[in-house]
């Protein structure tokens, strides 16, 4: 597979938390930034819904995306700090059934060191289902540096959560 195709037949979710955004008071540069990567890594980007950081609205929203559209991953972008409204990383852990804690972990320790401000990150993942969860920061350079670091492990990821993978690195044939 050619590392511009990383993505190819992955079915993703992208959410954008912002009260600013959803009330039409500035760019999703993030949403949109994520919206290109995914597609230009040859994922199928399936929604991308901008909402209010209100916790409800985020875990409905999560959930729908996992049950009903069934996509594969889904990011998010913004309310994970924090700031009071940020609630992003509560409405993940609501909707989740497990935790996949490496993810952020790295993230921030790999982004850590040239921006101090990721350690203010509170950032999940998780799994619901056979959906893979991402929160990623609200920034514009936050989402570019922590996709940086995730992206050569998500197509890992959604294949074992499809059990599309046998042993490591070897794919499943039926």
């Amino acid at each position: 597979m050619s590392q511009e195709k990383r993505l190819a037949g992955i079915r993703c979710g992208i959410l954008t938390a912002s009260d600013r955004i959803s009330r039409g008071q500035g760019k999703n540069e993030s949403g949109q930034y994520l919206a290109q990567t995914l597609g230009a890594e040859g994922a199928e980007v399936l929604a991308h819904v901008v909402v209010p950081d209100d916790l409800e609205t985020i875990a409905r929203t999560l959930a729908d995306m996992a049950d009903t559209l069934r996509v594969d991953l889904v990011l998010t972008t913004g309310g994970s700090g924090v700031a009071p409204r940020d609630v992003t990383p509560e409405a993940t852990l609501r909707v989740i059934e497990r935790q996949v804690p490496g993810i952020p972990e790295a993230a921030r320790v790999a982004t850590g060191s040239r921006a101090p401000l990721a350690m203010l990150s509170r950032a999940v993942a998780g799994i619901r289902g056979r959906t893979l969860i991402v929160n990623l920061p609200g920034s514009p350079r936050g989402v570019r540096e922590w996709m940086e670091v995730i992206l050569p492990v998500l197509r890992h990821a959604v294949e074992l959560l499809q059990d599309r993978q046998l042993e490591w690195g070897r794919e499943h044939r039926p």
